[in-house]
């Protein structure tokens, strides 16, 4: 078992990763429908939350099927972290965890997320902040470093235990390199295996199966892995690694039937929290990883990223279920175009 202060989650656990317009309520559902054992909101700004801005305020939203669950926070200010902090509290998630490796622009231009690694003394001033306002458990997620120069997770790890986080994940790879290259695990194993660390410590970064996952828990020893861009409409990722764990063989893969009913749960609460028009077009990036891996499916595609009411997508997802019955379609792992990636997944 793997504990976070009083939060008790399974060996091994599989974390969902925090990822910007993708991790909303209805993803996360059928995320935890297939097993992923600890769940993040979207990264949420500091600044707007206090601003009581309408889009941040509606990333608290969370409900109890989703527990344990954490809101995750990014900012460079102090201050703003510190009562962020406070009004995270008052809707009463699991944990805070703190944005130390959005490599965006838009953040890193503000002094937050992944630019907070090129000054470790302000990284470790904002955590302080935070522990201090919240009587939830702190966690961080974040990155190598700023580039190949400055590689501190190190340093980063034994500081920010020291002021008060109850675990680190670790992506690996730099700002610098965004999403591209291989991630770097060695670093990570380096920070899990340092003897000053006894928090959990989650390795982040091109899990993309099963095989891999059980590879990197043996090579690099850590306590959990956190999944991103490979459970974009795929969430079955996660009780496939669970079995294969627990088993050594493959799960049998998701038939079209299955697909399709987990592409209606997804649409039909995505309809259901955000209204049918913001529904449906936030969906359109899920629907070609759904259905990935069926031949002459292009049509129905097409389709469905075309239409504007609940009724036509279930239409649609009918008629694919029809077409295709009876067929397992093998798993495919192609890297997301740039309208699917998600803005950030640090």
């Amino acid at each position: 078992m793997v504990q976070i202060a009083n939060i008790s989650l399974p060996d091994f656990p599989l974390l969902l990763a925090p990822m910007e317009d993708v991790s909303d309520p209805p993803f996360r559902f059928v995320c935890k429908q297939n097993g992923a054992d600890l769940m993040y909101s979207e990264f949420i700004s500091s600044e707007g939350l206090i601003r009581d801005a309408i889009k941040s305020k509606q990333k608290l939203d969370f409900n109890e099927f989703e527990r344990p669950f954490g809101i995750q926070i990014f900012g460079g200010d102090e201050e703003a972290m510190a009562l962020s902090a406070k009004i995270v509290d008052t809707v009463q998630p699991d944990l805070v965890d703190i944005n130390f490796g959005c490599p965006v622009k838009k953040v890193v231009s503000k002094g937050a997320g992944a630019a907070v690694l090129k000054d470790i003394d302000a990284m470790v001033r904002l955590t302080t902040a935070v522990v201090r306002s919240t009587t939830l458990p702190v966690t961080v997620k974040t990155r190598l470093g700023w580039d190949d120069n400055s590689k501190n997770i190190e340093e980063v790890a034994e500081r920010l235990q020291d002021a008060g986080i109850k675990a680190l994940t670790i992506h690996g790879r730099t700002r610098a390199q965004l999403y591209k290259g291989e991630a770097d695990w060695a670093l990570i194993a380096a920070v899990k295996n340092n003897p000053r660390i006894h928090i959990p410590i989650f390795g982040n970064g091109d899990i993309d199966s099963p095989q891999k996952a059980l590879d990197y828990k043996n090579r690099y020893g850590v306590d959990g892995v956190m999944i991103g861009r490979a459970a974009i409409g795929y969430p079955w990722i996660f009780r496939e690694i669970k079995h294969f764990l627990q088993t050594g063989t493959l799960l049998e893969l998701p038939t079209v039937e299955e697909r399709v009913e987990v592409c209606r749960t997804h649409a039909h609460k995505s309809v259901e929290w955000k209204g049918e028009v913001l529904g449906i077009l936030e969906m359109r990036r899920h629907y070609s990883n759904y259905l990935k891996g069926l031949s002459h499916v292009k049509e129905y595609r097409t389709r469905l990223v075309t239409v504007k009411t609940l009724r036509e997508v279930d239409e649609i997802l009918n008629e694919v279920k029809e077409k295709f019955a009876g067929l397992t379609p093998e798993r495919q792992v192609i890297p997301l175009s740039e309208d699917q990636l998600p803005a950030c997944a640090c």
